[in-house]
C-alpha cells in the first residue's frame, strides 16, 4: 500500500461525481449565456446552452486542487453488460426553461453535532409552479466523501423539477467534518423526514418520495434505498416521520468498497485502498489506519447489499463504461445483490461515458452523455412509473 500522502488526492477527488453538463434552454425566461452560477441559483433557471457549465465543477473545486492531483485510473477493464441495458447516448441534450420553477435556498433541515461541534445542514428546494402537491425527489451530490456542494448540477435538477417534481438538493456531512458514511446516510434520511414534516408548506406529496444520487451521492442513495422500511441510520429530529422511499436512482455510485477499483490498473487500486484514502476515511473516520480490505466486517456493514430486504426500494443503476473513478463493475455487483434479494432493479450502461462531467480534465464534451434526453429520460421515466401511480 502507498504511504498516507493522500491529502492532495483527496482534495482533487472532491471535484468528481458532480454530474453532467448543464442543460440547454429554449424558454424566453432563460438567463443569458453570461449568467453566473450564483445568478442561476437565485432564479432556479437553466443555462441557455450546453456549453455553459454555470460554474458547477469549478465552484465545487477545493482550494488548491488541480487536474494533476485528481486520482483517475489509467486503464479500465471492459464491463459485463450481459444482464444490463446498453445505451448509446448520441441524441440531443435536455432543454430547460419550458416550465416555471421556484427555488428556495439554504433551508436548514438538521443541526447534528460531530466531535462536539454543531453543524447546520441545508438544502435547496425547487418546486414547479403548478397546482397540487408534487412527488419529491431528494438529490444527493457527489464529492468524493470530502465535500457535498448542494449547488451542483443545477441544470439536471431543474430539468427534473420541470417534469413536475419537487427536487431537494441536500448537504450532508463528510470527512471534512470528521464524519463517516453512517452520518451521511443519517443526514439524507433526516432531510427526507424534514421535508415530510413540512410538506404542507412546500407542496410535497409525502407518499411519493425518491432519492437520486451521483457518485458519492449514488452510494448514499443506495444505502437509503436499501434500508427503506427499517429504522437503520435513523437519528435526529422529526422522528415521527418516515424516511422510507419508493425509488432509487443511483448514478455511478459505489457499493462494495473493497472492490471499488477492481477494474483499474494496479497503481490506482493501491491508492484507492490505502489507509487514509477518501473511502477509508469515510468508513473509519479521518486518521484511522484501518482499511476496508483489512476489516471485511466494516466493509460489509458499509455495503448497501448487506442491508437489502423485501422492503428495499426499486433501483435503477446508471454506469458509464469508461468510468475512471469508480469501477463500472460496482453497479453490476449491486445489481446482482438486488436481484438475489428479489428487489426490482435495472442497470443501464452508458457507452463512452466517464464519471459524470470530467470536462475539467480537458475534454469539454466529457459530461454530455449524462445530460442527453435519452439518459435523463431513463431517469424521469423511472420516476414517473414509481411516483405517479
Amino acid at each position: 500500500m502507498v504511504a498516507r500522502s493522500t491529502r492532495g488526492v483527496v482534495a482533487g477527488i472532491a471535484l468528481l461525481g458532480l454530474g453532467a453538463t448543464a442543460c440547454s434552454s429554449s424558454g424566453s425566461t432563460a438567463p443569458t449565456r453570461t449568467a453566473t452560477a450564483a445568478a442561476l441559483a437565485k432564479t432556479g433557471a437553466c443555462p441557455q446552452s450546453s456549453t455553459d457549465r454555470t460554474g458547477e465543477a469549478s465552484s465545487a473545486a477545493p482550494s488548491g486542487s488541480s487536474p494533476a492531483t485528481i486520482l483517475v485510473a489509467r486503464t479500465v477493464r471492459q464491463t459485463d453488460t450481459s444482464t444490463s441495458t446498453v445505451v448509446t447516448p448520441d441524441g440531443p441534450q435536455i432543454e430547460c426553461g419550458r416550465a416555471e420553477v421556484t427555488l428556495r435556498q439554504d433551508i436548514t433541515y438538521a443541526s447534528p453535532t460531530t466531535d462536539g461541534k454543531r453543524l447546520d445542514l441545508k438544502l435547496d428546494l425547487q418546486v414547479p409552479k403548478t397546482s397540487g402537491t408534487k412527488p419529491l425527489v431528494v438529490y444527493i451530490t457527489g464529492g468524493g466523501f470530502v465535500m457535498a456542494d448542494k449547488s451542483a448540477n443545477l441544470g439536471e435538477r431543474t430539468y427534473v423539477a420541470e417534469q413536475g417534481y419537487a427536487v431537494a438538493s441536500v448537504q450532508y456531512r463528510t470527512t471534512t467534518t470528521g464524519s463517516t458514511y453512517r452520518d451521511g446516510v443519517a443526514d439524507v434520511k433526516s432531510a427526507i423526514r424534514y421535508l415530510r414534516a413540512h410538506a404542507g408548506e412546500y407542496g410535497i406529496d409525502t407518499g411519493k418520495v425518491a432519492v437520486w444520487g451521483q457518485s458519492a451521492g449514488g452510494y448514499l442513495a443506495a444505502m437509503v434505498g436499501a434500508t427503506s422500511g427499517t429504522k437503520d441510520f435513523v437519528s435526529g429530529d422529526d422522528l415521527d416521520e418516515s424516511s422510507d422511499v419508493r425509488a432509487v436512482v443511483d448514478e455511478f455510485g459505489a457499493s462494495d468498497l473493497a472492490r471499488i477499483a477492481d477494474d483499474f490498473d494496479a497503481a490506482t487500486r493501491e491508492k484507492d485502498l490505502a489507509p487514509g484514502s477518501f473511502l477509508n476515511a469515510y468508513v473509519f473516520g479521518p486518521g484511522s489506519e484501518k482499511t476496508v480490505v483489512t476489516d471485511p466486517a466494516a466493509n460489509k456493514a458499509a455495503d448497501p447489499a448487506t442491508h437489502l430486504s423485501s422492503a428495499s426500494a426499486p433501483f435503477i443503476l446508471l454506469q458509464g463504461d469508461k468510468d475512471r473513478i469508480i469501477s463500472p463493475s460496482q453497479s453490476l455487483i449491486l445489481l446482482d445483490a438486488l436481484k438475489a434479494k428479489g428487489v426490482e432493479a435495472t442497470r443501464y450502461v452508458i457507452k463512452g461515458a466517464d464519471h459524470g462531467d470530467m470536462s475539467f480534465l480537458g475534454d469539454p464534451k466529457a459530461g454530455l452523455p449524462w445530460s442527453t434526453q435519452e439518459v435523463m429520460g431513463i431517469i424521469t421515466g423511472f420516476l414517473d412509473r414509481k411516483l405517479r401511480k
